[in-house]
């Protein structure tokens, strides 16, 4: 099969869609079908036997560029005027143009370079609905948008900052309209499926529940190097978004330090938030956080087997790729109980402990009981990695993909359009 998977941002830097990029293409490739990322910059990082098509764009985003101004080379193509003028009204172009960059080249394609499916990554732009037309087009919606866009207005503090972010997020309304018109959508857990159900009024037996993975070749337990006493460790690609609940993160610090003063946290990620580091003052637990700003991923394995337990203080993950990244480094888990955190590591206290999203004080007490207790950090370790063997591997996400292809190819080639007509 030849498979065209969509990404407008492919690096995994720029966060789990990346790592879903290079390792799900991977998975694909291992099993023999034939795959072409094709990916805006920052360009992904893609196993050996994996294409990539580059779709230049202006990057507007690149922290390196710093809101560069267009050449006028640049200036004369109407998809890069296009994305200019509408970041400067503070929007976010960006998913759409890319799709309509993708359908321009796409209708280059000599007829031996044709794909037998188009796999979008969430960029559901404009230009796909054309491309459906041309070759079935599913997507992979890894959790309705709208969560973030709602937690990140009830969190604005001005009015100013309310009408900047409703701005930014204009492009939902386009992405809902898109994803109902095509031929299905992938998601990665049930709480994912039910708020895009809710939120994009997709129905639900369009969807298919493809849960993520985790490379066991990478994340692994590295007995080698001795776990250090009273360490926390959490991993939050932007401390200053309100979806990841680090604020609650640093209330909880500051609690358990009460009863464990030796107690420090690292957090993987970067430090963009004034308003977290002044409430880090406020707490008086300067000297116990350390932000490490971006590692590589052999840094952030090692960093894993020196904790005493990872934590999850999100108020909303479609999936977490963190938890399970941690599970198979046989790291403990405490995790909050928001959106599919309790399926990924499960309900029964086997695998990892679940507080309430939200509540600083629920998020300490299982740390507390658990700095005490190694015998129960080890049991929950043992059994996180068993969970993670068995349900959360690449291979596996690959071939549920696979089978959602041809479900969707064979359906079209029938000709049976109706539960689409039924979704419009």
């Amino acid at each position: 099969m030849r498979i065209c998977f969509l990404t407008y941002r492919g690096n995994p830097q720029c966060g789990g869609q990346g790592i879903y990029t290079r390792h799900l293409t991977g998975a694909l490739a291992e099993l023999g079908h034939e795959v072409e990322v094709w990916s805006g910059p920052p360009y992904p990082e893609l196993v050996a036997g994996v294409g990539l098509r580059r779709i230049p764009s202006l990057d507007l985003w690149n922290e390196q560029a710093l809101f560069r101004r267009p050449t006028l080379a640049e200036f004369r193509d109407p998809i890069h005027r296009n994305e200019w003028l509408r970041t400067l009204t503070g929007q976010f172009p960006e998913p759409h143009t890319f799709s309509r960059r993708v359908l321009r080249d796409f209708e280059t394609l000599a007829a031996e370079e044709r794909f037998d499916i188009v796999h979008d990554n969430q960029c559901l732009g404009l230009g796909l609905l054309p491309l459906r037309q041309q070759v079935p087009v599913i997507a992979t919606i890894h959790h309705p948008i709208t969560v973030d866009r709602d937690l990140a207005l009830a969190a604005a503090r001005t009015r100013s900052k309310r009408w900047g972010l409703k701005r930014w997020y204009g492009f939902i309304d386009g992405q809902i309209s898109v994803a109902r018109q095509l031929d299905g959508t992938i998601t990665v857990s049930e709480a994912a499926a039910e708020g895009i159900e809710r939120e994009f009024q997709i129905a639900r037996h369009r969807m298919h529940i493809v849960p993520n993975g985790v490379d066991l070749d990478v994340f692994r337990p590295l007995p080698h190097i001795e776990r250090k006493p009273n360490r926390l460790i959490a991993t939050i690609s932007a401390t200053n978004a309100p979806l990841k609940g680090f604020n609650y993160l640093l209330e909880a610090l500051a609690l358990v330090r009460k009863q464990h003063p030796d107690v420090t946290l690292t957090v993987i990620g970067r430090d963009g938030n004034r308003d977290s580091r002044q409430r880090i003052r406020d707490l008086g637990i300067g000297d116990a956080v350390h932000i490490t700003g971006r590692l590589t991923t052999e840094e952030m394995i090692a960093l894993y087997a020196e904790s005493t337990l990872a934590v999850v203080p999100s108020l909303y993950e479609g999936f977490g790729l963190p938890v399970i990244e941690a599970m198979a480094c046989k790291l403990p888990v405490v995790a909050t109980n928001a959106g599919a955190l309790p399926e990924v590591i499960g309900t029964d206290g086997r695998a990892g402990v679940l507080a309430k999203a939200g509540c600083a004080e629920s998020l300490a007490r299982p740390i507390i009981e658990l700095l005490l207790a190694p015998g129960r950090r080890a049991a929950l370790a043992e059994a996180g990695l068993e969970r993670v063997t068995r349900l959360f591997t690449w291979r596996r996400a690959a071939e549920l993909c696979v089978d959602v292809y041809r479900e969707t190819i064979e359906r079209r080639s029938a000709g049976d359009e109706s539960t689409l007509r039924a979704a419009c």
